[in-house]
């Protein structure tokens, strides 16, 4: 099955639920805390929208007049309707000018809203997390950012401009009948045939633009696609410039690059395929409109039954009637875009549903003040089985370290506690005390240095004193005067100073509970053995689970778990001994 053959297989699957599913993303909106504001603007924009068709008509009138004053050589007439134009053309501007502001207002309101929900909405359940490591949904940052953006812009755009074509379509049809009279076909006599004349031209061209540009719909959907994953592969060469830079691997993330940007080419070209032979047609289709009705209508005006005013007034009603009529036509490239983007909003949103409801296969929950761990079974997503129904009891101020071989489970084992592992099943009780995890590669946000030592808090929950303490404690005193000083510090700071970095961290943030996966490894051992001796002192009755391979870590852990097999080996470690 082709690329697009197995678009449309899932297209059709989905398609009965696809204008309930835009709905219900799209109608919160409208019901939440912004309702007032957001339906004024609305009924505003309405209004202007309206308005703008009463002025098209006033317009269609003065062709009438004007060409009629022309062919008679009225120039009293003519004056009066050059000064009535321009009033007309000054009211038309500043609604034109209003409309588009009023609409630009809505838009931006409305994406705000969007996207705080859509952020709120990612960063609970720790849905982005296992949207990156269970049920893979590419580029969410992109979907949030630019699949928004696009949404509520083109959804108002093309609502509003329905509307008008909607309302003017009547307005000119009813024209269009009463001044085009009849027309006699094949024996028949067919009342207000410039009318029938202009709907069978606009439904046979939007046919014609459906059957030509129907594809732009999952090229416009993996364009979108393939321009997100180029974007990442560059922001993933900046985020490691320096191991690529050692590894000397310029040729193999060129080739990389070279190889996403080809499936954007490739996508690119095939769009533009489709958009030359649908672009052939519509701008054939647009200059055929010019002249239709001049050729449909020339027989009346020839025959004396029309003069040059009524002409012209036909003109104008035909062009406004085929045009709306055409609207599908003309709207066909953005209602592509428009489509493709709601998919990738709705898989978005669906994707962080099911992650949702989906039953956590580990029953992890806060209670009390220990670690309990039993029957616990951790899986890989291959089906082998890293820990097999161990059981595991961890109380207040104790001190335990995890050691094993690399893939024997002690991350995954961390993983679990912190509710992150999706794969296994069994209890874990978790205490309900104060907790912090520190990784082995600690995150550090970007912005001032007192905001990554606060992480997870704010920059401003501790004193400048706890900030310059901490840092001295863990032999980073050279950077206590740089603690509003805004950076990346993940690239500024050594891994070696990162982690020392998370100990400060710890330090203010004062855990009652502290899990540690080879939160030192980037040390020597005389730092690790000054930073844990600190955590012990000035952290008091702290309990400690430490994942690590070193001998230097075992004074520290009265207690070491040994994982081996599938199982835990509990034994003392009051003395270092070979791991």
């Amino acid at each position: 099955m082709t690329e697009n053959a197995e678009y449309s297989a899932v297209n059709d699957a989905v398609q009965g639920s696809f204008f309930r599913r835009v709905w219900a993303m799209t109608v919160p909106y409208w019901r939440s805390e912004e309702k007032g504001k957001a339906w004024l603007l609305l009924v505003a924009v309405i209004g202007l929208s309206l308005f703008s068709v009463a002025i098209s008509v006033l317009l269609n009138n003065w062709y009438r007049d004007f060409y009629n004053a022309l062919q008679q050589k009225d120039t009293a007439a003519f004056s009066h309707l050059i000064l009535y134009f321009s009033g007309i053309a000054a009211i038309a501007i500043l609604s034109a000018v209003y409309r588009l502001y009023l609409t630009q207002m809505l838009t931006i309101r409305w994406r705000r809203w969007l996207t705080e929900q859509h952020f709120a909405r990612w960063l609970r359940h720790k849905n982005f997390y296992h949207l990156e490591t269970g049920a893979y949904t590419d580029n969410p940052d992109q979907r949030i950012s630019e699949d928004i953006d696009r949404f509520t812009s083109t959804t108002l755009s093309l609502g509003f401009g329905l509307l008008r074509t909607v309302v003017s379509l009547v307005s000119f049809s009813i024209i269009l009948w009463g001044v085009s009279g009849s027309i006699e076909l094949f024996g028949y006599t067919i009342a207000g045939y410039m009318f029938w004349a202009a709907l069978l031209y606009a439904v046979v061209g939007s046919w014609l633009t459906h059957l030509i540009g129907r594809r732009l719909i999952p090229l416009n959907n993996q364009q979108q696609r393939y321009e997100a994953d180029l974007r990442f592969s560059m922001v993933r060469i900046r985020e490691n410039a320096e191991t690529i830079a050692l590894y000397n691997g310029e040729p193999n993330e060129q080739e990389r690059l070279q190889g996403r940007f080809g499936r954007v080419w490739s996508n690119f070209w095939s769009l533009m395929q489709v958009q030359k032979r649908l672009t052939f047609f519509t701008s054939g289709y647009g200059q055929i409109a010019i002249i239709f009705p001049f050729v449909v209508a020339a027989p009346r005006y020839f025959a004396g039954k029309i003069e040059l005013g009524g002409l012209m007034q036909i003109n104008s009603a035909f062009g406004n009637v085929q045009e709306n009529l055409s609207w599908f036509v003309d709207a066909y490239a953005s209602l592509a875009e428009w489509k493709a983007t709601c998919d990738r909003l709705l898989s978005f949103r669906q994707a962080m549903t099911e992650n949702e409801l989906r039953s956590a296969p580990i029953d992890v929950q806060t209670q009390g003040h220990k670690l309990h761990i039993a029957g616990l079974t951790l899986g890989l997503a291959d089906g082998r089985a890293l820990l097999d129904n161990v059981n595991l009891d961890v109380s207040r101020t104790e001190r335990v370290m995890l050691s094993g071989r690399s893939g024997s489970g002690k991350s995954t084992l961390l993983r679990a506690i912190g509710g992150l592992w999706p794969r296994g099943g069994g209890q874990i009780l978790r205490p309900e005390d104060r907790t912090l995890f520190l990784p082995q590669r600690p995150y550090m946000p970007i912005g001032t240095l007192r905001e990554a030592l606060s992480y997870p808090l704010a920059g401003d929950s501790y004193p400048d004193e706890r900030y310059r303490e901490a840092l001295e404690q863990c032999r980073l005193g050279h950077l206590a005067a740089r603690l509003d000083e805004g950076n990346h510090w993940q690239r500024v700071l050594s891994p070696g100073e990162q982690q020392r970095l998370s100990f400060a961290r710890a330090l203010l943030y004062r855990p009652q509970w502290l899990f540690l996966d080879e939160a030192t490894s980037a040390m020597d051992e005389e730092d690790e053995a000054s930073l844990y001796q600190g955590l012990i002192d000035r952290l008091p009755g702290v309990s400690l689970v430490s994942v690590g391979h070193r001998t230097s870590l075992r004074p520290f852990h009265p207690r070491l778990v040994k994982i081996e097999g599938g199982q835990l080996h509990v034994q003392q470690a009051s003395a270092p001994s070979a791991l």
